[in-house]
């Protein structure tokens, strides 16, 4: 790993809860960062208690802080809530209240009125949106440490809802710029990021990166300045993620890995499944992930279907563990879907490891799946929600030798080519350099805040 550029300040990062298994793509961003000279400080708003840790965790240097408990504000008066919680928060507010004392009055009028301009419910109702103020003092926390620690010059935030909140009131509170990377659901669930309040959030930062062309799309048409969106892919390692000359199993594999929501698409998969043993075809199909909130009704489905010997459902693994599974797929689905509410996947970066691994893969168009798989070239896509058709590709996987070797190779090509870590990261160290280097050349700023300046 390179040492720190000592020329330049750190980047501080604020993630919503680090390490998650479900969030790889951010531990390795963040190795991938630091391999490339960038100095890094981490936040974490919530202690993660996950039983296994990625590997590459480890091999991060960059210092960890985790935000103090703050309880749940649901259900709670808001009086009683902030004398339950003011208290902990409250030596690191009363330090920038010394040194800072406009930036932090500016800031607490800022949140408050966020909390009563955002009040109105979705059920029409009129109710105190009781958690800016909750954000306001975690802001607070990172603000005070990032002060403290002086080696501090940028702030950046991952998804674009609470965490990107957090990080534009720390950013008033020290008059450190900040941006922030757009994800998902975060984007497009209307409710995390109430009326205007995303489009504020881009005009104040300096840069916003998203995960896909198609969210970039989005944001662009939502931001003041279209040109500091910039798309950056989620990469990963493909000397971990390579293929396997060890033989498959005597019955085919079909593999699929995510949380158990709704939005992968996992009912789909097992009703094709079901499609598939009626057509007399020999398979089995193992699906991967942690607990959620679909995971009863996929578990029902498959008992319902008389599926228990050809779908087994695993809990979640460390990614040395799940490259073994990889090892074992003859095929890789994902049958992603967008959902009422319009969550989605953005860029599932299992689809990139199983074809990293040679693995050829069946999934849906939307998102940005389509700018990673070419239909009939890298992989194949199928429309969301349709059983036949999804049924159907992975039949022509399991019996066709041709298709499938030639899917194969080309799937590892364009991931190699258009997905490594190594050469997407650059992009996004290259974008922090360049503020940090513009800070460094501007003279000292007023004691207005720079996200404030730009919001």
């Amino acid at each position: 790993m390179r040492a720190p550029n000592d020329a330049l300040p750190r980047v501080a990062y604020v993630m919503n809860g680090f390490p998650r298994l479900s969030e790889t793509f951010i531990a390795h961003e963040i190795h991938q960062l630091e391999r490339l000279g960038l100095g890094l400080r981490l936040f974490s708003v919530k202690r993660e208690d996950e039983p296994h840790v990625h590997p590459v965790v480890s091999q991060i240097a960059a210092p960890l802080a985790y935000l103090p408990d703050a309880s749940s504000l649901s259900g709670t008066a808001l009086s009683r809530w902030l004398v339950d919680n003011v208290p902990t928060f409250w030596p690191a507010h009363a330090e920038l209240l010394r040194r800072h004392p406009l930036r932090w009055v500016r800031t607490l009028a800022s949140a408050a009125a966020l909390a009563w301009r955002h009040r109105k419910t979705e059920d029409g109702s009129l109710r105190l949106r009781k958690v800016f103020l909750k954000e306001f003092l975690q802001a607070g926390h990172i603000a005070a440490a990032v002060l403290r620690a002086g080696d501090v010059g940028h702030l950046h935030g991952h998804f674009c809802h609470g965490v990107a909140t957090i990080t534009w009131m720390a950013s008033r509170l020290t008059g450190l710029p900040f941006s922030f990377t757009a994800h998902a659901k975060d984007i497009y669930q209307a409710e995390l990021n109430p009326g205007r309040l995303l489009e504020r959030k881009m005009g104040a930062a300096r840069f916003v990166a998203t995960c896909t062309c198609a969210n970039a799309e989005v944001l662009s048409a939502r931001h003041p300045r279209p040109c500091e969106v910039h798309t950056i892919y989620h990469g990963l390692d493909t000397d971990v993620f390579a293929p396997s000359r060890q033989a498959w199993p005597a019955v085919p594999v079909l593999l699929s890995v995510g949380r158990f929501v709704e939005k992968k698409g996992f009912d789909v998969l097992v009703a094709a499944c079901a499609a598939l043993r009626s057509r007399g075809l020999p398979f089995r199909c193992v699906i991967v992930g942690e607990g959620g909130p679909a995971l009863a009704g996929i578990e029902a489905q498959v008992a319902a279907a008389g599926l228990q010997d050809v779908v087994e459902l695993r809990g979640p693994m460390t990614q040395d563990a799940l490259r073994e599974v990889y090892r074992q797929a003859h095929v890789f689905a994902l049958p992603c879907q967008v959902m009422e509410d319009g969550d989605r996947d953005g860029f599932p970066n299992v689809l990139a490891e199983a074809m990293a691994m040679g693995i050829p893969v069946v999934s849906t168009r939307i998102s940005g799946i389509p700018e990673m798989i070419d239909d009939g070239h890298h992989g194949l896509l199928v429309e969301s929600r349709d059983v036949a058709s999804l049924a159907d590709a992975l039949s022509r996987l399991l019996t066709d030798t041709t298709l499938h070797a030639r899917l194969s190779l080309a799937a590892r090509e364009r991931i190699c080519e258009r997905f490594d870590s190594r050469r997407t990261t650059v992009a996004l160290r290259d974008l922090f350099v360049q503020q940090l280097q513009a800070r460094a050349q501007r003279p000292a700023a007023p004691l207005r805040a720079a996200g404030e300046a730009r919001a």
